[in-house]
């Protein structure tokens, strides 16, 4: 095993994808691309102190693509040994031999491949050199915390410990290669105030490519312990139309909303309610989104997409107009039109912050709904209708007033995007999107 707690090194990975590129066009694929994987890691839960699971995984994985003209096969293994991996590119190439022709499929243009010698170093690796005594230690740190906000905090879901470290190599017959190593790691804590009928869960969490970032234990106890207290006497409100904040946690959602409907698979499948939106005005012209793939620590940062394509900044959003969508090769292909490097999805956008915390969004908003939990699925990306169950604050005068529970709030994501009044500083980078809290104009709010 390396030092880095790795079976096989970043070499050996290559070796394999380049042995795997050879004979699939030995066999007679016209272009293979290929990813070669390992990870793994550990979670530590504690509940009341006492040790509730440990648990521990390693996977390792190839996936295998073949083109024979414009016909396509996938297959993948977890056996790394060289007749597995000739099992693999063979069972490809008769699924692709029986695999109807696509106009659309193959490999990205090879001048668009990125170059090793362009590749950014972006620091994704740090590895956490802790035992399981010193996860359990940091969970207990997590739960005591929670409990000594209040002696209502009555019950605890558990506090959690987990380590994760990966590394991985792509490569196709363009001649491209590439691959690094990333980790992630997090603490968290869940915790139930009240009694009976009364109970409030809340939690808190942090993320980080490196552990020497995350919040303390300390803190993210408080702050769950500090949530679930705020909940108590939580009620129904009358239905009305008011204005909704959304915290920041959960305004990051709406932003994945967004990156749904204007991705390639769902523009040219016709499934999405912002078709033809390029250069159109999709949100308010509060709200500005850039790409950053490139930036250090970052959870959605990558030199290339996945299909190996160089990643590069952009402005996907400028003052509410939409400049981009997000495009693999395939589906840009199919909408003839160029690929944006997000085979695999988006990397780092971040939502321009105004100059308001969640305090002052809350004093801005006067009287309405903050909304700190959502609950369903009910977003309709055909149409934009939008309908979740909710849970939160409700505000007047610029003050929280009460709890609020099973309420749910309705709208229209194209005009929920277009009625945005405000945007805070307060985005927690826990995850490949950053925004601050969210605050849309008028919603539907469903009560008693």
């Amino acid at each position: 095993m390396s030092a880095q707690g790795f079976s096989f090194s970043q070499a050996h990975l290559a070796d394999i994808a380049t042995d795997i590129l050879k004979y699939a066009r030995k066999r007679g694929a016209s272009a293979c691309e290929t990813d070669v994987s390992e990870g793994f890691g550990q979670s530590i839960a504690v509940r009341k102190s006492e040790v509730d699971t440990i648990e521990y995984n390693r996977d390792k994985g190839v996936g295998v693509t073949v083109y024979v003209g414009q016909q396509r096969g996938y297959a993948s293994t977890s056996d790394f040994s060289r007749k597995a991996l000739k099992a693999t590119v063979d069972a490809a190439l008769s699924i692709a031999r029986f695999t109807a022709p696509d106009p659309c499929a193959g490999l990205a243009d090879a001048a668009l491949m990125a170059r090793a010698k362009d590749m950014p170093e972006l620091d994704l690796f740090h590895p956490w050199a802790i035992d399981v005594n010193e996860a359990i230690v940091l969970a207990r740190r997590c739960e005591d915390a929670a409990f000594a906000v209040s002696p209502q905090i009555s019950n605890s879901e558990g506090a959690n410990t987990s380590i994760q470290q990966s590394h991985f190599v792509s490569a196709n017959s363009h001649g491209f290669i590439g691959g690094y190593a990333t980790t992630r790691h997090g603490l968290s804590c869940s915790v139930i105030a009240g009694e009976g009928d009364a109970m409030q869960r809340e939690y808190w969490y942090d993320s980080r490519r490196d552990p020497a970032e995350l919040m303390s234990p300390e803190e993210i106890g408080r702050r769950a312990g500090e949530r679930a207290i705020a909940r108590l006497g939580a009620r129904k409100i009358r239905t009305c139309e008011v204005p909704v904040l959304f915290e920041a946690p959960l305004a990051v959602a709406l932003i994945g909303n967004f990156v749904q409907a204007v991705s390639g698979g769902s523009l040219y499948r016709k499934s999405s309610f912002l078709l033809d939106s390029l250069g159109q005005q999709v949100f308010s012209p509060l709200v500005s989104i850039s790409e950053r793939p490139h930036l250090k620590r970052a959870f959605g940062s990558s030199p290339f997409d996945s299909d190996g394509v160089a990643t590069r900044d952009r402005e996907v959003v400028t003052d509410g107009v939409l400049n981009g969508y997000f495009l693999s090769a395939y589906s840009a292909r199919k909408l003839g039109m160029q690929t944006t490097a997000n085979a695999g999805g988006s990397h780092n956008l971040i939502v321009k912050a105004g100059d308001k915390d969640l305090a002052g969004l809350i004093k801005h908003m006067d009287k309405g709904l903050l909304v700190t939990e959502l609950l369903g699925h009910g977003v309709n990306y055909v149409t934009g209708d939008y309908s979740r169950g909710a849970a939160g604050f409700w505000v007047e005068k610029g003050r929280i007033k009460h709890a609020v529970e099973e309420v749910t709030i309705a709208g229209n994501l194209r005009e929920m995007f277009r009625n945005i009044v405000a945007v805070g500083n307060d985005a927690l980078p826990r995850g490949a999107k950053l925004c601050g809290s969210v605050l849309i104009e008028r919603m539907k709010v469903a009560g008693r």
